[in-house]
């Protein structure tokens, strides 16, 4: 089998939003910043739009995957990908979720044909999706859908040099994190998270902490009983399968740099719980990792921003960070893949002399 290509496949996200915009920024740093060569999924002539509009000169060059890498050096190449987006800066229209969907579709599936080494996305408007059908809570749900493994469940980690975490539920109401959060999940996701961490991370031993879901960790079930019933036995379960986790530990004194230097990845209870620190952080670096999948994802850790689409204002420095882990990581892949691969081709026993 040939090897993946070395190229990555940038979904361009909301017409609307700032994904265009800092794929543009982000192409035009390229050699200052080191960029890996990747190209676009989308519509070519709304990022030749946003270009004019931003007053860029960029030369924006649909091609093949193949040819990607090759004319990554002097223009932006652009698989094109779904229908025309005709959305303004700010503006979602009815053409901005089939844009968004057909975009993501081509990143996956060229990856997975092996003609792209890893999908980055752009921000998505999960309110636009919904709006018009969408089936799923999130990008991340959407790209195990895509990766054709219903009973791989994804799992979200943002990931800094700083902090990266883990939230164990992720785009549900608080009010359902206390009936979601079970010993179950909690345990499903941290071997997910330490298996990572492991194979595209090359952390041979992961520390893991587990935030307690109530307030000091629930103070020995005096402030809720969800982290004696859940949290602490699904570490011992973890501890157990040799894995190194710790918990429940209150998420108020985790996040410190003391703190921070005794685990490699928090993994809390829900979404704000462990995110908010991290964007605290590392705003501008931190990058969002979807584990468990097949392939490498990566994307920036904000939104769709409509209030800076098309001005000029968007800050690509997380799209660039997400690219180069993306790099990174499929890189230790690919490594992997070949190791494997060469010890199923070495005899089991010597042969006899």
């Amino acid at each position: 089998m040939a090897p993946p290509s070395p190229v990555l496949a940038l979904s361009l996200g909301e017409p609307a939003g700032i994904g265009p915009d800092i794929t543009l920024a982000a192409w035009l740093l390229r050699d200052a910043r080191h960029l890996p060569a990747f190209f676009a999924t989308g519509d070519a002539e709304l990022l030749r739009r946003r270009a004019a509009l931003l007053g860029l000169d960029i030369p924006v060059r649909e091609c093949t995957p193949e040819d990607a890498a090759a004319v990554f050096s002097h223009a932006l190449p652009i698989v094109p990908a779904g229908p025309s987006a005709t959305a303004a800066p700010g503006r979602p229209d009815a053409t901005s979720a089939t844009a968004a969907c057909a975009a993501i579709d081509s990143a996956v599936a060229l990856v997975k044909a092996g003609r792209a080494a890893a999908v980055v996305t752009n921000p998505i408007s999960k309110a636009v999706l919904y709006a018009d059908g969408f089936a799923f809570p999130g990008h991340t749900e959407y790209l195990a859908h895509l990766a054709g493994t219903p009973a791989l469940r994804p799992v979200m980690m943002i990931w800094s040099p700083e902090l990266a975490v883990v939230p164990a539920t992720i785009h549900v109401p608080l009010s359902e994190v206390s009936r979601l959060f079970t010993r179950e999940l909690l345990i499903e996701t941290a071997r997910i998270t330490a298996h990572d961490l492991r194979q595209r991370f090359g952390i041979a031993a992961p520390r893991l902490a587990i935030c307690g879901l109530n307030p000091h960790a629930g103070e020995d079930g005096t402030l809720g009983r969800e982290d004696e019933d859940v949290t602490r036995p699904a570490v011992e379960a973890l501890r157990q399968a040799g894995i190194d986790a710790r918990g429940p530990l209150p998420a108020d004194t985790l996040f410190h740099a003391a703190a921070r230097r005794t685990y490699d990845a928090a993994i809390g209870a829900y979404h704000d719980q462990v995110l908010a620190p991290a964007k605290a952080l590392a705003f501008d670096r931190a990058v969002n990792v979807t584990l468990g999948l097949p392939f490498v994802r990566t994307s920036p850790d904000h939104g769709t921003a409509f209030d800076l689409a098309g001005t000029g204002r968007a800050d690509p420095s997380s799209l660039i960070e997400a690219l180069r882990l993306a790099r990174q990581l499929a890189e230790r892949d690919a490594a992997n893949a070949a190791h494997h691969l060469l010890s199923e081709r070495q005899p089991l026993h010597a042969e006899p002399g």
